[in-house]
Protein backbone atom coordinates (compact mmCIF):
# COMPACT_ATOMS: atom_id res chain seq x y z
CA UNK A 1 0.00 0.00 0.00
CA UNK A 2 2.93 2.03 0.75
CA UNK A 3 4.23 1.91 -2.60
CA UNK A 4 1.24 2.89 -4.37
CA UNK A 5 0.64 6.02 -1.84
CA UNK A 6 4.32 7.08 -3.20
CA UNK A 7 3.38 6.41 -7.29
CA UNK A 8 0.03 8.65 -6.59
CA UNK A 9 1.85 10.77 -4.74
CA UNK A 10 4.70 11.28 -7.74
CA UNK A 11 1.98 11.03 -10.22
CA UNK A 12 0.11 13.96 -8.80
CA UNK A 13 3.39 16.25 -8.32
CA UNK A 14 4.30 15.46 -12.06
CA UNK A 15 0.34 16.84 -12.74
CA UNK A 16 0.66 19.95 -11.04
CA UNK A 17 4.54 20.88 -12.06
CA UNK A 18 2.94 20.12 -15.42
CA UNK A 19 0.19 22.08 -15.47
CA UNK A 20 1.56 24.97 -13.31
CA UNK A 21 4.33 25.39 -15.77
CA UNK A 22 4.59 28.89 -17.76
CA UNK A 23 3.87 29.46 -21.04
CA UNK A 24 7.63 28.66 -22.78
CA UNK A 25 6.82 30.24 -26.01
CA UNK A 26 7.79 33.01 -25.04
CA UNK A 27 11.30 31.92 -23.16
CA UNK A 28 14.62 31.44 -24.88
CA UNK A 29 15.60 27.43 -25.23
CA UNK A 30 17.34 26.29 -23.09
CA UNK A 31 20.45 24.77 -22.92
CA UNK A 32 20.79 20.94 -22.25
CA UNK A 33 20.48 20.03 -18.56
CA UNK A 34 23.84 17.83 -19.14
CA UNK A 35 25.68 20.92 -19.58
CA UNK A 36 28.15 22.27 -17.00
CA UNK A 37 27.31 24.57 -14.69
CA UNK A 38 27.14 28.51 -15.41
CA UNK A 39 30.31 30.85 -15.30
CA UNK A 40 31.04 32.28 -12.35
CA UNK A 41 28.90 29.99 -10.42
CA UNK A 42 31.01 28.15 -7.46
CA UNK A 43 29.61 25.01 -8.34
CA UNK A 44 29.05 23.74 -4.61
CA UNK A 45 25.14 24.40 -5.24
CA UNK A 46 23.42 24.95 -1.69
CA UNK A 47 23.56 23.19 1.12
CA UNK A 48 25.49 21.74 4.52
CA UNK A 49 28.05 20.57 2.42
CA UNK A 50 31.14 22.95 1.66
CA UNK A 51 34.11 21.03 0.77
CA UNK A 52 34.42 16.80 -0.01
CA UNK A 53 37.95 15.74 -0.05
CA UNK A 54 38.60 12.94 -2.50
CA UNK A 55 40.79 10.42 -2.61
CA UNK A 56 41.55 6.97 -4.22
CA UNK A 57 38.34 5.38 -4.97
CA UNK A 58 36.94 3.20 -1.91
CA UNK A 59 35.26 0.19 -3.15
CA UNK A 60 33.60 -0.64 0.13
CA UNK A 61 31.99 2.50 0.25
CA UNK A 62 30.70 2.47 -3.13
CA UNK A 63 29.12 -0.72 -2.39
CA UNK A 64 27.35 1.02 0.65
CA UNK A 65 26.67 3.70 -1.93
CA UNK A 66 25.01 1.14 -4.37
CA UNK A 67 22.26 -0.03 -1.92
CA UNK A 68 21.72 3.58 -0.57
CA UNK A 69 21.11 4.23 -4.17
CA UNK A 70 19.13 1.03 -5.17
CA UNK A 71 17.08 1.97 -2.38
CA UNK A 72 16.43 5.63 -2.27
CA UNK A 73 17.26 6.96 -6.09
CA UNK A 74 16.50 4.10 -8.64
CA UNK A 75 12.78 4.73 -8.80
CA UNK A 76 13.35 7.93 -10.37
CA UNK A 77 17.18 7.59 -11.82
CA UNK A 78 19.15 5.48 -14.66
CA UNK A 79 22.56 5.67 -15.51
CA UNK A 80 22.33 5.40 -19.40
CA UNK A 81 19.03 7.39 -19.81
CA UNK A 82 16.71 9.74 -18.67
CA UNK A 83 13.96 8.20 -16.72
CA UNK A 84 11.86 10.56 -14.66
CA UNK A 85 15.24 12.82 -13.76
CA UNK A 86 18.15 12.81 -15.70
CA UNK A 87 20.88 9.88 -16.87
CA UNK A 88 23.68 10.18 -14.12
CA UNK A 89 26.56 9.04 -16.09
CA UNK A 90 29.48 11.24 -15.97
CA UNK A 91 28.00 12.96 -13.27
CA UNK A 92 30.71 12.78 -11.71
CA UNK A 93 32.51 14.72 -14.63
CA UNK A 94 30.04 17.15 -14.99
CA UNK A 95 29.37 18.52 -11.31
CA UNK A 96 31.56 18.84 -8.09
CA UNK A 97 31.38 16.88 -5.58
CA UNK A 98 29.97 19.23 -3.59
CA UNK A 99 26.95 19.87 -6.00
CA UNK A 100 25.88 16.30 -5.98
CA UNK A 101 25.84 15.65 -2.03
CA UNK A 102 23.74 19.04 -1.66
CA UNK A 103 21.72 17.95 -4.55
CA UNK A 104 21.32 14.31 -2.75
CA UNK A 105 20.77 16.23 0.94
CA UNK A 106 19.13 19.55 0.12
CA UNK A 107 16.77 18.92 -3.47
CA UNK A 108 14.06 21.78 -2.77
CA UNK A 109 16.18 24.49 -1.44
CA UNK A 110 18.99 23.32 -4.54
CA UNK A 111 16.26 23.74 -7.61
CA UNK A 112 14.82 26.85 -5.97
CA UNK A 113 18.13 28.61 -5.68
CA UNK A 114 20.77 27.11 -7.55
CA UNK A 115 21.23 28.00 -11.52
CA UNK A 116 21.93 24.56 -12.34
CA UNK A 117 19.40 22.76 -10.46
CA UNK A 118 16.63 25.11 -11.70
CA UNK A 119 17.41 24.35 -14.93
CA UNK A 120 17.40 20.57 -14.61
CA UNK A 121 13.92 21.11 -13.12
CA UNK A 122 12.42 23.02 -15.80
CA UNK A 123 14.01 20.35 -18.45
CA UNK A 124 12.44 17.06 -16.18
CA UNK A 125 9.57 18.97 -14.90
CA UNK A 126 9.56 17.03 -11.89
CA UNK A 127 10.80 17.84 -8.20
CA UNK A 128 13.38 15.60 -7.30
CA UNK A 129 12.22 14.35 -3.59
CA UNK A 130 13.73 14.57 -0.11
CA UNK A 131 14.81 10.74 0.67
CA UNK A 132 16.14 11.33 4.40
CA UNK A 133 19.92 10.50 3.07
CA UNK A 134 22.10 10.93 5.54
CA UNK A 135 25.60 12.92 4.56
CA UNK A 136 27.46 9.94 5.06
CA UNK A 137 25.15 7.85 2.81
CA UNK A 138 25.37 10.81 0.61
CA UNK A 139 29.01 10.44 0.31
CA UNK A 140 28.48 6.95 -0.38
CA UNK A 141 26.21 7.36 -3.24
CA UNK A 142 28.68 9.77 -4.49
CA UNK A 143 31.30 7.51 -3.98
CA UNK A 144 29.23 4.78 -5.93
CA UNK A 145 28.97 7.53 -9.01
CA UNK A 146 32.64 7.77 -9.18
CA UNK A 147 32.99 4.33 -9.39
CA UNK A 148 30.56 4.02 -12.24
CA UNK A 149 32.32 7.08 -13.65
CA UNK A 150 35.81 5.48 -13.72
CA UNK A 151 37.63 6.60 -10.76
CA UNK A 152 40.22 4.81 -9.86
Amino acid sequence: MKGWASVLFLCSLLAFVACSRPDESSSPASTPAQAAAPAGHAGKGVGPIQSVQLGALDPSMAEKGKAAFEQKCAACHRFEERFVGPPLKGITQRRTPEWIMNMILNPVEMTQKDPTAKELLANYLTQMTYQNVSEEEARAILEYFRQLDGAS
